[in-house]
């Protein structure tokens, strides 16, 4: 974990090639290089974003072998809440490179870039979905569980499947509401920003649902296209157990031959509702969010209130404590109370006899933000481990439940 230093643009590369922020006149090429390298519907996506007033053409970048544009990566402006601490973020979107100039660094290149400039942007962190293993090579780690997509069994009785309409303009402000009351029950959070609202009305990847009675929005829902017999609801949220059962219900009458699945959200209103209609058999296999902590003294920084907070509440008193905290390249002390800043150190690879929290560094956004908390991750892994004060690092470093809201479904 490295602190990104600025990247001016336009940077020469190797080969005669220039990265540089996007242009208007670069459209047409973008949209045909995301829809040749990933699927049609990515070049409607990227346009909705540089297009937008609120994020535009700076938050995209290219690679071009003279006007021909081979490669290119998008970053937009995200926000995790954890307990009552709000953390930006950033997630990198649309990266696509020309098959034939694969191999030549180019992603790395728009890595840095994208790394650089969310920095700039005051970014703490970086989250994202990405293939399998890649994104490590960039200092990106597995921390966040994905939530289960679970097939329905059978539709519960009494829901009006024709209370359910295609999402209009005027809904967005009921939609972004329904969402935060949705997401209040869970540790760490992530919700649409609202200019990713009005991207997700117009795309097509997926299609905004909602449930309306006596002219009021009291549900909403992501759903994919209908894909060999199957598609998806994702993201709901409802106001009450009638909404939630009205929305499951016109989303299997809207494709009655297609087996439905539910992306299951424990704790919402839609997952008590809808529990036993589900097919609850465990997923064979691990999925989660990539977290890169580009400056772990700034997040630890960040984070200080929220630690604060966690010691109150299981009867500790925060003044004039200090957690050490090693990543073995380096070590933190983090004051617990109220002055004081956070002090980076030296390498340490034991701990000394105060005590303290050993991380390594590619398990840190696990400690601060994955499902396992200090004890669990300490039984997975022999070089994340605690000493001293046991019920503190146990406060200070709890199991989260997490729900983030994307612009692509996982």
């Amino acid at each position: 974990m490295t602190v990104d230093e600025p990247f001016a643009l336009p940077f020469t590369l190797p080969g005669g090639l220039l990265l540089r922020e996007s242009r208007p006149t670069d459209l047409e090429q973008i949209g045909a290089l995301l829809a040749e390298r990933g699927v049609p519907d990515d070049a409607l996506d990227h346009r909705l974003v540089v297009q937008d007033p609120d994020v535009g053409w700076p938050s995209c970048a290219v690679v071009v072998d003279g006007d021909r544009v081979v490669s290119t990566a998008t970053l937009l402006d995200e926000e995790l809440r954890v307990g009552g601490v709000r953390l930006p973020a950033g997630q990198i979107e649309l990266v696509a490179t020309d098959e034939e100039y694969e191999g030549r660094g180019l992603v790395r290149a728009l890595m840095r870039w994208a790394h650089a400039r969310s920095a700039a942007r005051g970014h703490v962190l970086q989250v994202m979905i990405g293939i399998p293993y890649f994104y490590r090579l960039f200092g990106y780690e597995y921390a966040i569980d994905i939530p289960v997509s679970r097939p329905v069994l059978d539709v519960p009785p009494g829901g009006d499947a024709s209370a359910l309409r295609t999402a209009r303009a005027a809904d967005l402000p009921f939609l972004a509401a329904l969402q935060k009351q949705a997401q209040r029950g869970f540790d760490l959070a992530m919700g649409h920003p609202s200019a990713r609202w009005r991207w997700l009305l117009a795309h097509d990847a997926t299609t905004l649902r909602v449930v309306e009675r006596d002219g009021e929005v009291v549900a909403v829902g992501r759903t994919t296209p209908v894909d060999d017999g199957g598609f998806h609801l994702a993201e709901a949220a409802a106001a009450d157990e009638r909404a939630a059962r009205d929305l499951l219900s016109g989303v299997a009458a809207s494709a009655p031959q297609a087996r439905l699945h539910v992306v299951h959200r424990p704790g919402t209103l839609p997952a008590t509702v809808w529990h036993g209609s589900l097919d609850h058999t465990p997923r064979a296999e691990a999925e989660q969010y990539y977290v890169r902590i580009p400056d772990p003294a700034v997040l630890l920084d960040r984070l200080r209130p929220l630690f604060r907070q966690r010691l109150t509440a299981a009867g500790l008193d925060p003044a004039g404590r200090e957690l050490p905290l090693s990543t073995y390249r380096a070590h933190y002390r983090v004051p617990l109370g109220e002055p004081g800043e956070v002090v980076t150190g030296r390498t340490m690879q034991r701990l000394g006899s105060a005590g303290g929290v050993s991380v390594a560094p590619d398990r840190l956004a696990a400690l601060l933000f994955g499902p396992y908390g200090i004890e669990g991750l300490a039984r997975l892994r022999p070089d994340v481990y605690a000493r001293g004060e046991e019920e503190l690092h146990r406060a200070l470093f709890p199991p989260l439940t997490a729900d983030l809201l994307t612009y692509y479904l996982p």
